[in-house]
């Protein structure tokens, strides 16, 4: 599998796995999914906040790639999250229908997304105010890795909270290949 193929499986992956988790939420009342629960973000809204807030800020800084990807375009409209911990929603309903609309735009736009652009860098400023510039591919790798560690926290969360997710696996969605 081609470095495309894998980012848009990661993008669908994303979806997949969001979606499964919102409908396991949901199984929560809204003082269970804001209970502090010791997390890195205290609580599973606060976690999947937190993703929406790092997903913005990530697609942001994508959004200045030299390819100025038109998929990009209504994140660049976005208001740009002022720390990671951010409570962009409080309500769960608000949260879920950002979060899919959030997750079809990533989709959409990995489509997007051809080899050459792959190979240069992105230069942008982090939260703390610090310039780097880095290779395009790693970021992008970073992006999704990093919606996969925090979404594992919230599996854990529900977890402990009596909801079951269910298989979670990248493996699910990797299709069989045959060689011929």
């Amino acid at each position: 599998m081609g470095r495309i193929a894998h980012i848009g499986l990661m993008a669908s992956y994303n979806q997949w796995l969001n979606a499964k988790l919102y409908a396991a939420a949901s199984e929560l009342p809204e003082s269970g999914l804001a209970a502090n629960r010791q997390a890195f973000f205290g609580s599973i809204l606060g976690t999947h906040n937190h993703l929406v807030v790092g997903d913005t800020l990530w697609l942001q800084r994508f959004a200045e790639h030299p390819a100025n990807y038109p998929a990009l375009a209504p994140i660049r409209g976005l208001a740009k999250p002022t720390s990671l911990d951010q409570q962009l929603f409080s309500d769960f309903k608000s949260l879920t229908e950002h979060r899919q609309w959030l997750d079809a735009l990533i989709c959409t736009w990995a489509a997007t997304l051809t080899e050459p652009e792959l190979d240069k860098a992105l230069s942008y400023t982090n939260s703390q105010g610090v310039a780097a510039n880095k290779p395009f591919s790693s970021l992008l790798m970073h992006f999704f890795n990093h919606q996969t560690h925090h979404r594992g926290q919230v599996t854990t969360l529900l977890s402990q909270a009596g909801v079951t997710v269910g298989v979670t696996d990248l493996l699910a969605l990797i299709p069989n290949q045959t060689d011929l």
